[in-house]
């Protein structure tokens, strides 16, 4: 049991903040997408394409932070506790929306993003923490939980900020400050540290606080390894989505950009359903093995389901089941956090963010490239513009293949005593 002792009232408080923060920071996000490109058009003084241009370099920048900075977050918390590397990030969030509020060119916009892309690391921090409070057997729902604020984010932050876009291009930046102002005066009063001092490292050792050094990090745990590896292709395969669904979208079925904003809620809502409800209900009966599967397999399903579809329907239909494919992200997660010594959580997660930048720096690239030629006149295979999604679908496939060898060199470690049905066997390995 890693609970460190805190009352009920404040543990409840706790983790309503570490949901309350996720939510806020996803929504400070996604509030500036709809007008993030027209700003960088309005400062850039260029055409179309020139601007289309920087804001590729600012999400690769944003991204790249991510990747660089996420194990030395994860290191730091390790060191200092979870509270202060949360408190820190909120606050940094909101004073760096506040220069690109008001940057008057762009090489402040940049610089403004690239301390995004740091600040927003803490998320492997939000997630050390609910690994330090939050039981074995309860973890893969509190994660859930957590995948569940991402989609509040993603649904109501671009709306918003499309809303706000109108009324003048800056609003949004400022709002977004202040959602994350407010979010660090609220955990300066309501968040206790997680971790105590007697089980923190005694010093940061800078040579594992980076991306290479994360990556020794999981290899000295197999088990992790091999799961983090199914992380990675999870997040590699959704910026097929990410890079893609719009341009598919429109290039299939004729979409604008108001059926492709109500088709990303619904997947946002479904996505919601599933992480937010759905883990929990289903942890107890299936157990974290079977769910890694299951959700893989959808994942799979729901990729095919996008890539080939013929009819609008189908194409629709392919958004439930990929949402479906959620329910692998939590346990996998979980199951993770068991095998991991409480004092390495934070670079655990730290590592994993950092995968999760690395997807982000390859998948975009990848996947709009293949699109691109998929629809040329040169794609070696006619009439297939879903080839982007095909390929997701293929690194689920492959997922599905290096979870099961991950799953079942664990059960072998036990002395084949782990029990799948019984998520509270998982223990055993902690």
């Amino acid at each position: 049991m890693n609970e460190p002792a805190l009352s009920a009232s404040r543990h409840h408080a706790a983790l309503a903040f570490i949901f309350v923060t996720v939510t806020l920071d996803m929504l400070a996000f996604g509030i500036i997408i709809p007008v993030l490109p027209h700003l960088v058009l309005e400062l850039t003084g260029g055409g179309l394409a020139h601007a289309a241009m920087w804001v590729g370099v600012i999400s690769t920048l944003f991204m790249l932070m991510q990747f660089v900075f996420s194990p030395v977050q994860g290191a730091l918390s390790d060191r200092y506790g979870r509270r202060a590397v949360i408190l820190v990030s909120s606050f940094g969030l909101g004073v760096d929306f506040i220069l690109m509020a008001l940057a008057p060119v762009m090489w402040l916009l940049l610089i403004g993003r690239a301390v995004s892309g740091i600040c927003s690391a803490s998320f492997s921090t939000a997630n050390a923490y609910i690994a330090d409070v939050v039981p074995h057997e309860k973890r893969a729902a509190a994660f859930g939980m957590l995948g569940a604020a991402f989609s509040i984010g993603f649904v109501l932050g671009p709306a918003l900020g499309g809303v706000l876009g109108h009324w003048h291009l800056r609003l949004p930046f400022w709002v977004a400050a202040a959602l994350a102002l407010a979010n660090f005066v609220y955990g300066w009063f309501v968040l206790p540290e997680s971790l105590p001092k007697e089980r923190r490292t005694p010093r940061v050792v800078w040579r594992d606080a980076n991306p290479l050094g994360a990556i020794v990090l999981l290899r000295r745990y197999p088990q992790v390894f091999g799961l983090a590896v199914v992380f990675f292709l999870i997040n590699l395969a959704q910026f097929s989505l990410n890079s893609t669904y719009v341009l598919y979208a429109d290039y299939r079925f004729g979409w604008g950009p108001q059926a492709v904003g109500y088709a990303l809620a619904l997947l946002g809502v479904c996505a919601g359903i599933v992480q937010g409800g759905m883990v929990r209900r289903l942890m107890p009966r299936l157990g974290e093995r079977r769910m890694i599967i299951a959700g893989l397999a959808l994942c799979v399903a729901g990729y095919l389901l996008f890539g080939l579809a013929g009819s609008v329907t189908l194409f629709i239909l392919a958004i439930p089941v990929f949402s479906l494919g959620g329910l692998a992200g939590p346990p996998a997660q979980s199951l993770m956090t068991h095998q991991v010594d409480p004092h390495e959580q934070g670079r655990l997660q730290g590592a994993l963010s950092s995968l999760r930048g690395l997807a982000g720096i390859v998948g975009p690239v990848l996947f709009a490239d293949l699109f691109a030629l998929s629809i040329s006149k040169h794609a070696p295979v006619p009439h297939l513009p879903g080839a982007a999604f095909l390929l997701a679908a293929l690194l689920c496939a492959l997922a599905v293949w290096v979870a099961l060898r991950a799953m079942r060199m664990r059960t072998a470690d036990n002395g084949g005593s782990h029990k799948d049905s019984s998520p509270g066997s998982m223990e055993q390995t902690s």
